[in-house]
Formats: structure tokens, sequence, C-alpha cells
């Protein structure tokens, strides 16, 4: 097996990590969309899903070459590039604004939530992208599911701010 795939699709070996080794990819993802946005804002964090999703789609080619599983549960790389999505709301808003991403503490709780609801419950589009059985399916359903854990987040945060804090302010 390819070491360099194999390091790449388990997040550093993140996916050999038991019980939930998704939840775990997702996490660990955090950090690093962190990282990416300290060191770059908003574009830096997309370019990092870009390339995420590129890599991912090698390493999962390469670690399920001659495997009936598709998706073993140790190829993480894709809940790292849907938690990344699921994450751009609050780094375009930190960017654009000039906000401290870490004040915004309820949004990455509600990606991350919003992001595993998803990816676990595979709704519409999410679970006929993983049903492709092929490296861009399994790359494909976690991207689908972060973009509808960002859409989560960005309506969350619509209610909140518009709704929530006018109706508190009275």
């Amino acid at each position: 097996m390819n070491r360099l795939a194999q390091m790449t699709a388990t997040v550093a070996g993140v996916g050999y990590l038991r019980p939930a080794p998704g939840t775990w990819g997702s996490l660990a993802a955090l950090p690093m969309a962190w990282a990416f946005h300290t060191l770059g804002g908003l574009p830096l964090l997309a370019l990092a899903v870009v390339g995420t999703f590129i890599k991912g789609i090698w390493a999962t080619k390469e670690m399920t070459r001659g495997s009936d599983d598709h998706d073993p549960s140790e190829i993480v790389i894709d809940e790292v590039a849907g938690q990344f999505i699921a994450l751009l709301p609050l780094s375009y808003a930190s960017w654009m604004h000039g906000i401290d991403i870490l004040a915004m503490w309820p949004g990455w709780i509600a990606a991350f939530a919003l992001f595993r609801l998803f990816d676990i419950t595979k709704p519409g589009p999410i679970g006929r992208a993983d049903r492709r059985g092929d490296a861009l399916g399994v790359m494909l359903d976690d991207v689908i599911a972060g973009v509808f854990a960002a859409l989560g987040v960005i309506i969350l945060a619509g209610l909140w701010h518009g709704v929530f804090e006018q109706m508190l302010a009275q």
C-alpha cells in the first residue's frame, strides 16, 4: 500500500481511532481549519478545501485499489474536507468583519454538529453521492454534507442575530 496515500486518507492515522473514526476526523479538521484561517483567512481555508478534496480523491483511490470496500471507515480525509466547508461561513464573517474567529464558538459547535448529522444520516443528494461506490463518491458525499451544514450555520446565525437578539433586546 502507498504509505503517503494511507497517511493522507487517514489524516496521519486519525482514521484508526475508535469508536466513530468519522467523528474523530471531523474533530481533527477543527484545529486545521483554525490554522488555515489564522494564516490566510478565507482564501487559504477555501484553497485548503480544494486541495483536500483533490488529495482525498487520489488517496482514497490508492487505499481502495483492489478492495471490495470502496469506503473503509479509516478513510477520514473526506470528513476533513466536509468539515472545512461547514466552517467557511465563519471564516467569511471573521475575514470580512474583523471578528476573532474563535469568538464565534457557537458557530463552530453548530458547524460540527450539523456536519456530523448530515454525514451520518445522508439525506437526499448526500446518500446518492455515497452510493456511487467510488473515490469521488466517498469525497462528494462529505462535500455535500459540508454544504448542507454551512447553509445550516448561515440560517442559524441569521435566526440568532436577526430574530432572537432583537427579541431579547426588547
